[in-house]
């Protein structure tokens, strides 16, 4: 009995003494980030510059430095970047200066910001874009050479990606040097024709609007020209194929350095092909075509082999994304993989050997283990196994890599891995544990953090949706607890992973204040093959929702869910769907939180929306049928939507739109719009990210909590 006292006595100073996650635990001090381990295979490490000590022209110490580039065959020279300024999302200009660290010589390559760049593979020039044309510098005799003159803001654009190929195509970068650094291929946009967008900015006295160009859904795009230029002659060829409507998603060099291969994409992008393309003449012949009844993915797992042989790819043709060894001649090819299960990546290719490695969706769409096979489609080998994500980064000579393991409720662990291939057969031995993640371990015991559960939900159309269950660590099953879906949803995505971080210190945060978090990847979600991800072709936000409301009516079922209290949160996709929630969802979904939610896919750009829906002129029901906008006057619950006024990605308008649509039928709802922020709504200086994640911390405690949870306001 005495025993039985003292535990009474206790849990209840050990509840007070858990520590409580606070937004600044999160977003200010990091207390939740892991210990960091970088790989070293004992290579030659890069020159390390005394920065303070490097002075310009006149003197003064260099500020603001944001990246500095070794030149790897001219010892002593590096590319030093400073007050580097964002353009978009992904792509930002800065001082640039070539510094020799022997002679202490400091030249700055131009006195305005310029993007990217870059040592020749040679090291004796350096090619770099400003004001939307293409210059080389050469180091010796420090002239610098205008490959183009016409560029022109919103009209012509050289060497650098127009808005929705950065977006859209992942690069931001529009040239590339060939292999021995004679050639320069490079991308001209011509964007006079593309429909101008603006936004207001706020910041002076009467504001200014921001313009620059955006194609939406069905109108015009940039026409697209691949030019050559040789540096040796100054000549400047245009590359030949098929113009019209059309997409250049990639270039690549061959091994050869008179060998370019230009990615050809139809605008319904489910026709590829590859040119090989002669550099003098600007002529080509058809190297790869694949065509898709639905679309295709562009990645970057392509490889041309270096002795010049063929090249290697990920494709989707068997219905699952596996990788292909095709000869040049296009006599040979080979499937090397035959699994029904996604091939993630390539992680690398040794030649000498004849060996692939790389990433799969293995043994469940949740998990990832690293394979090796050989050349032939042979031999395929496992170097990590069972549940959980591993990721690898291999020595250069890929006789050892550095394994970084996690699961959902398992920190990441450091191990390194020596491989050994005799005549053919691989054997793997873990060398040494480097971490075992005990900075997350010990947190996760002082703040008691809860264990989510991974869960498979049937979704009546035959299907079972992935999804993880978090609650609160002081669980009591006599209670109703309310739920906060969190959720994306968008083609080709997954946030239901069996990886640590898959489930968030906010995520937890909201389940010590009493929720139960969940999320769920509903149809049209990533690695479970082709057939699963492309349900939604022509109809996105249908079969997603629906899944949402199944998952949700399925939650309900249990007997400590609160089925009248079950929300649902998402930002950009997941803000379209918490809008669908709420409408379409109004039965079962009480509260919404969108976070720069698209509300139609008329406003979205055209290069992400057509690849999945068409144009809206040949699909206006696919558009209008699935539009949140469409569907507010079936909101009972309550419905936050928030956005940044400056958002260059989903433009503030579609938060203008839904909230005029809520004004028409007479619906109440809460609004936060954030003054000159973009996509990411974010800044640590002037208190945004802080502010943002309290806002809507907050309201989710005031609008979907209970009885049964703390709503204690956040700061």
């Amino acid at each position: 009995m005495k025993r039985v006292l003292l535990l009474l006595f206790f849990l209840p100073l050990f509840a007070i003494a858990q520590k409580q996650i606070t937004l600044a635990d999160i977003y200010k001090k990091g207390t939740f980030r892991g210990e960091m381990v970088f790989p070293d295979f004992g290579k030659q490490p890069a020159e390390k510059l005394n920065i303070s000590a490097i002075k310009d022209a006149d003197g003064k110490a260099l500020t603001a430095v944001s990246d500095v580039v070794e030149n790897k065959l001219k010892p002593g020279l590096h590319l030093i970047k400073t007050n580097q300024e964002s353009i978009y999302r992904h792509s930002a200009k800065a001082f640039t200066y070539l510094y020799n660290s022997q002679s202490k010589a400091l030249t700055k390559l131009n006195n305005e910001k310029v993007l990217h760049a870059q040592f020749s593979p040679a090291g004796d020039k350096i090619a770099y874009v400003m004001d939307n044309n293409l210059y080389l510098y050469d180091i010796a005799g420090g002239k610098t050479t205008a490959i183009t003159t016409d560029g022109k803001w919103n009209h012509i654009i050289n060497g650098n990606c127009d808005w929705v190929y950065e977006e859209e195509f992942s690069f931001t970068q529009a040239y590339q040097w060939s292999p021995q650094g004679n050639y320069l291929a490079y991308y001209r946009f011509d964007e006079s024709k593309v429909k101008e967008y603006s936004f207001t900015e706020y910041d002076n006295l009467y504001n200014k609007e921001y313009r620059y160009k955006y194609p939406k859904a069905g109108d015009d795009n940039s026409k697209i020209e691949i030019h050559i230029y040789n540096v040796r002659t100054g000549k400047d060829v245009k590359a030949q194929f098929e113009q019209g409507d059309i997409y250049i998603p990639r270039i690549k060099w061959t091994a050869k350095d008179n060998e370019l291969v230009v990615f050809w994409m139809n605008r319904h992008q489910n026709n590829l092909k590859l040119l090989l393309t002669n550099p003098d003449e600007g002529t080509a012949r058809l190297l790869y075509e694949e065509t898709n009844k639905y679309y295709i993915d562009i990645n970057d797992d392509w490889q041309f082999l270096k002795d010049g042989s063929g090249y290697l790819f990920t494709g989707e043709m068997s219905g699952y994304n596996n990788i292909y060894l095709y000869s040049m001649d296009g006599k040979k090819k080979t499937n090397i993989t035959n699994g029904k299960y996604d091939i993630t990546d390539i992680i690398g290719v040794d030649e000498g050997a004849k060996l692939i490695y790389y990433t799969a969706a293995y043994p469940t769409a949740l998990d990832r283990n690293v394979f090796v096979v050989d050349f032939a489609g042979k031999n395929n080998t496992l170097l990590t196994s069972g549940e959980g994500t591993h990721r690898a980064v291999f020595s250069d000579d890929y006789g050892r890599f550095y394994d970084y393991y996690s699961n959902i409720n398992t920190p990441q662990k450091v191990s390194i891995v020596s491989i050994t291939n005799k005549k053919g057969k691989i054997s793997k031995k873990t060398e040494k544990v480097l971490s075992e993640g005990e900075k997350l371990q010990i947190l996760a015991k002082e703040y008691n953090l809860g264990r989510a559960e991974l869960v498979k939900v049937p979704n009546g159309k035959g299907d079972e949706i992935n999804g993880w269950i978090l609650k609160p660590a002081n669980f009591d099953a006599s209670k109703k607890y309310p739920v906060l879906f969190c959720n994306y949803g968008g083609p080709g995505s997954q946030q239901v992973a069996n990886r640590y971080g898959a489930v968030s210190a906010w995520h937890q945060m909201l389940a010590q204040k009493g929720f139960i978090v969940a999320g769920f990847d509903n149809t049209g979600t990533g690695y479970r093959g082709e057939e699963f991800k492309k349900k939604t072709y022509l109809q996105l936000g249908k079969f997603e929702i629906e899944d949402q409301i199944a998952a949700a009516k399925w939650m309900g079922t249990l007997p400590y869910v609160d089925k009248n209290h079950i929300g649902h949160w998402g930002w950009s996709y997941g803000g379209f769907m918490s809008s669908l929630a709420i409408t379409k969802g109004a039965d079962v979904f009480s509260a919404a939180v969108a976070v720069a939610p698209v509300t139609n896919w008329r406003f979205y750009d055209n290069i992400y929306t057509e690849r999945y829906m068409r144009t809206p002129q040949e699909n206006p029901d696919g558009y209008d049928g699935n539009s949140p906008i469409n569907f507010t006057d079936k909101i009972k619950g309550k419905y936050l939507i928030i956005h940044g006024t400056a958002d260059d990605n989903v433009h503030f308008q579609n938060a203008t739109q839904m909230v005029t649509a809520l004004v028409k039928n007479n619906i109440p709802f809460e609004s936060a719009y954030y003054p000159n922020k973009n996509h990411g709504i974010s800044g640590m200086a002037d208190n945004t990210t802080i502010h943002l994640w309290a806002q809507m911390s907050n309201w989710i405690l005031q609008n979907l909590g209970n009885e049964n949870t703390d709503k204690t306001v956040l700061k």
